[in-house]
């Protein structure tokens, strides 16, 4: 591959470690002879770190041995995850790394995709939403002005978020998990 075919979801290889491509920009000369740049903003899968990096126009770029898998959550041991590949239904355990920011939306079942690389989980992507149960919050406030008012909910998988005040314990609610944030009842 190379440097001017890059774009947005690929995983390449920088430094010997498989970065996911987040953005990208050509940059033409302001000078005769001057070469284009492409320049990239990736996120490393193995240190999660945000960086950037300037390829010369048609410079080779090797793509990574990554591949994406669909998985279901089995269950949580201590600070790590249990997870198993739906096609192979090999296991594999996740550490607190890339397990710990998740965790809160992943209840047993829950399916999502595995980001292998190298035999290795580098990355989980949850799905889009989840839908969880409130399983404590104080009760609903009666007369709630027209102002839009928010309290916090303990969900089932102790995940703490703010949710609209007429919400009552034991109510299923839609979380999304890109933000963290209540979308509707279910």
């Amino acid at each position: 591959m190379i440097s001017n075919d890059l774009k947005r979801g690929l995983v390449i290889l920088v430094d010997n470690a498989p970065c996911l491509v987040i953005e990208t920009s050509s940059q033409s000369p302001s000078a005769r002879g001057g070469q284009t740049l492409i320049k990239t903003r990736y996120r490393n899968l193995l240190t999660d770190q945000v960086l950037d990096k300037a390829f010369k126009a048609g410079e080779r770029i090797l793509e990574a041995d990554f591949e994406k898998r669909k998985g279901q959550f089995l269950y949580a041991d201590g600070d790590t995850g249990v997870f198993m590949d739906l096609e192979s239904y090999e296991q594999y355990e996740v550490g607190a790394e890339i397990f710990g920011p998740i965790r809160g939306y992943l209840v047993d079942g829950t399916q999502l995709t595995l980001g292998l690389f190298e035999g290795r989980v580098v990355s989980l992507e949850p799905p889009m939403t989840v839908e969880l149960t409130v399983i404590d919050t104080v009760p609903p406030i009666k007369n709630a002005t027209a102002q839009a008012q928010t309290k916090e909910a303990t969900l089932e998988t102790g995940l703490v978020l703010q949710v609209p005040a007429y919400l009552e314990s034991g109510v299923k609610i839609k979380v999304d998990t890109r933000e963290g944030l209540f979308i509707s009842r279910v």
